[in-house]
């Protein structure tokens, strides 16, 4: 499934979204970072997880998104438990350097446990299915305190990369004043675990099909980035987690362009180079 490669989206002008002042000017240097698709089959079909992030944030304040953040420096650590493609397959799928690809799949796997509480990890042969045990390491991770690598390390416990696949490659426009360099993942809710919202950074979150959320935008009942709102408009289509992670797809870098237009801001998609 191809995204169009180029694509004109009208959003309201509003809080989550900005525009620099010095939008002339050369722009801000984005910084690595992973988002993850979280999905899980449900009685009506396909459900994504969601979070609405607590108003006032930085970046994307108040609007809904997947689960995911910058990537920390201790995320690329090579001594971490590792099961799944190598860091290099990682890094021809993103197209970076081999280090860069371990940090992102480690940070991938770091905030989705942080945010939602899912753990992907276990051992080479199971998956976690009970992560009661690591709740304190979970708000110990939060907190900076403790590295990915070390949390897996003292609790035996095994990265799980087999769990993740690539779906897309996005950069924060060049007008904004905060960007980042964001690969997403998509991966299943691992059997007996479930998702929460016990994160500083999001004042709801749910899963909703696809179609709901879309529906929700439209109507003024959520706000949704075009990343975000193009993922969900691709999910739709599949009727289980699994059939969208079977899904074969050309990870393209893509950097949106902003156009002020009245009380609207088009957002132009044109896969290029930044």
């Amino acid at each position: 499934m191809d995204r169009p490669r180029e694509f004109v989206f009208d959003i309201p002008a509003r809080p989550g979204i900005a525009i620099r002042d010095n939008a002339d000017g050369p722009p801000v240097r984005p910084k690595d970072a992973a988002t993850v698709i979280l999905l899980r089959d449900a009685a009506d079909g396909l459900e994504v997880f969601l979070q609405h992030r607590v108003r006032g944030m930085a970046f994307a304040g108040g609007m809904t998104v997947f689960p995911g953040g910058g990537v920390d420096p201790r995320d690329a650590d090579a001594s971490v438990a590792w099961a799944g493609p190598s860091p290099s397959w990682w890094g021809e799928q993103f197209a970076c350097d081999e280090g860069l690809a371990r940090a992102l799949v480690c940070g991938a796997v770091r905030e989705t446990f942080e945010e939602t509480g899912v753990l992907l990890a276990g051992t080479e042969d199971a998956v976690v299915a009970d992560v009661i045990p690591y709740r304190e390491a979970r708000k110990a991770l939060e907190r900076r305190e403790i590295s990915l690598a070390g949390f897996l390390a003292g609790a035996s416990l095994t990265l799980r990369a087999d769990l993740l696949r690539p779906y897309a490659h996005w950069v924060t426009p060049r007008e904004e004043p905060r960007r980042y360099d964001t690969r997403f993942f998509v991966a299943k809710l691992p059997e007996g675990q479930g998702a929460d919202g016990a994160t500083s950074e999001a004042d709801a979150v749910g899963w909703q099909r696809p179609s709901a959320a879309i529906a929700d935008a439209r109507e003024g009942r959520r706000g949704l980035m075009p990343p975000t709102w193009l993922t969900l408009n691709e999910l739709k289509e599949f009727a289980t987690a699994d059939a969208a992670l079977a899904q074969a797809r050309e990870i393209v870098k893509t950097v949106p362009k902003l156009v002020p237009d009245g009380d609207l801001i088009r957002v132009i998609l044109d896969p290029t180079e930044d």
